[in-house]
C-alpha cells in the first residue's frame, strides 16, 4: 500500500475502516462475548479488531512510523483462553485487510502501548462506548493526533448515529456518521457506510438565540457523569432544559451538528481522571464547529501530561453562547470543588 503525506485522509480512511469491521463483529453478536479488563469494564473482539485495523493503516500509510496511545491491551487474546477471541478478531480485520494474519494482529493491537510523552503521538479508543456497543446503540471509534500537548486533527466514527438528524437516536442506523476535523480547518461530516469522504459537507453550529431551549446531552452510565449536579445545574439556568442520554464521543458530534447544545461530563467522585482518548477526537470536532470545551473550571483540557487529562477535572462542551454562564453556575453551586482532588 503506498505511502501517504496527508494525516487527516489517512486517519478518515483507518476509521471508515474500522467501523466497517466493528459492524461486521456487531451483525454476528451471537459469537460476541464480552471480557472484563482490570478495571471491570467490559472489551468485545469489536475493540480489539478496531485497533488492530487503526494501528495497521497508520503504519502502512503515513511516513513516520505512528506512536499510538490505544485503550487496549493484547494480554486477553495471548495463550489457550484468548485463541477463540483471537480467531474472532483475526477474522474481523480481514475484512478489510485480507492479508492480515493473526500474529500481525496481536503486533498491531500490542504496538499501541506510547505514554503519551512524545512531541507527537496518536490517541486511540477503538470502541468508546462498549455497552452501547453491547445494546446496540451508539459508540464510537474515535482517532486523535496530538502534537506539543495540542489536539490537531481527530476523527469520530459513530457507526449507529443516524446520518439524519430527524431519527431516533437509541436505534441503529444503517447508514452512521463520522465527523473529521483539522485545527483551525473547520469541522466536516460524512457517512459513515461509504468508502472514503468525498460527499463531506462543513459543519458549523448556528448562533443561539435568547429563550432557545438547551438541549443537553449526557452519559447512559451514572458512572461516567454525575446526573444530579447535572440536573440542578440545568434547573438554574434560564429557558427551558431537555436532556437525552447517550453513549460514547457521539455526544461531542451531536454539539458539532447543532443537535445539542450541551455535553456535560461531570465525575462522580474526587479524584477521577479523564483519559485523553476518551476526548480528543470529541472535542476537536466539537471546537472546530463553534463550540467550547473545557474542564468544570473553564480551563482548556491538557493534553501534554501523558495518558491522562491530569490537570483537569470534569469536561464541559457547550455552545459558544452559553458555555461562560454555565462555567459560572458551576462555581456558584460548588460543583467544581466536588469533583477536585
Amino acid at each position: 500500500m503506498s505511502v501517504q503525506s496527508d494525516p487527516l485522509r489517512v486517519a478518515e480512511h483507518a476509521v471508515l475502516s474500522a467501523t466497517s469491521v466493528a459492524r461486521w463483529v456487531a451483525n454476528r453478536f451471537e459469537q460476541v462475548q464480552s471480557i472484563s479488563k482490570n478495571d471491570k469494564s467490559p472489551v468485545t473482539a469489536a475493540d480489539f479488531a478496531v485497533q488492530a485495523t487503526v494501528s495497521i493503516i497508520l503504519r502502512q500509510q503515513l511516513e513516520d512510523a505512528p506512536r499510538i496511545v490505544g485503550e487496549e491491551s493484547a494480554d486477553l487474546l495471548e495463550g489457550d483462553e484468548g485463541a477463540p477471541m483471537l480467531a474472532l478478531v483475526g477474522d474481523a480485520v480481514r475484512t478489510m485487510l485480507p492479508g492480515a494474519t493473526d500474529s500481525q494482529v496481536l503486533e498491531a493491537i500490542g504496538s499501541c502501548d506510547h505514554d503519551g510523552t512524545a512531541e507527537r503521538f496518536w490517541t486511540l479508543d477503538p470502541v468508546d462506548g462498549t455497552k452501547g456497543f453491547l445494546r446496540r446503540q451508539q459508540y464510537a471509534v474515535s482517532l486523535g493526533l496530538i502534537e506539543s500537548g495540542t489536539v490537531v486533527l481527530g476523527v469520530l466514527g459513530c457507526p449507529n448515529l443516524p446520518w439524519s438528524q430527524d431519527q431516533p437516536l437509541d436505534v441503529a442506523d444503517s447508514i452512521g456518521t463520522c465527523f473529521s476535523a483539522v485545527d483551525g480547518g473547520g469541522c466536516r461530516m460524512f457517512p459513515a457506510d461509504h468508502a472514503d469522504s468525498s460527499n463531506a459537507k462543513s459543519l458549523s453550529r448556528r448562533q443561539r438565540q435568547p429563550g432557545d431551549d438547551i438541549r443537553v446531552c449526557e452519559s447512559v452510565e451514572k458512572a461516567h457523569s454525575n446526573q444530579d449536579d447535572s440536573a440542578r445545574l440545568m434547573d438554574a439556568l434560564p429557558g427551558r432544559a431537555t436532556a437525552v442520554r447517550l453513549d460514547s464521543q457521539c455526544k461531542y458530534g451531536l454539539v458539532a451538528r447543532d443537535q445539542a447544545d450541551v455535553y456535560l461530563r461531570l465525575p462522580v467522585k474526587p479524584g477521577y481522571v479523564e483519559k485523553i482518548w476518551d476526548h480528543a477526537a470529541g472535542m476537536i470536532v466539537a471546537t472546530e464547529a463553534g463550540a467550547i470545551v473545557s474542564d468544570v473550571q473553564g480551563n482548556p483540557l491538557d493534553f501534554s501530561r501523558g495518558a491522562r487529562l491530569e490537570a483537569n477535572r470534569g469536561v464541559i462542551c457547550a455552545a459558544a453562547e452559553i458555555h461562560g454562564a454555565l462555567i459560572e453556575q458551576i462555581a456558584s453551586m460548588g460543583i467544581a470543588d466536588a469533583v477536585g482532588n
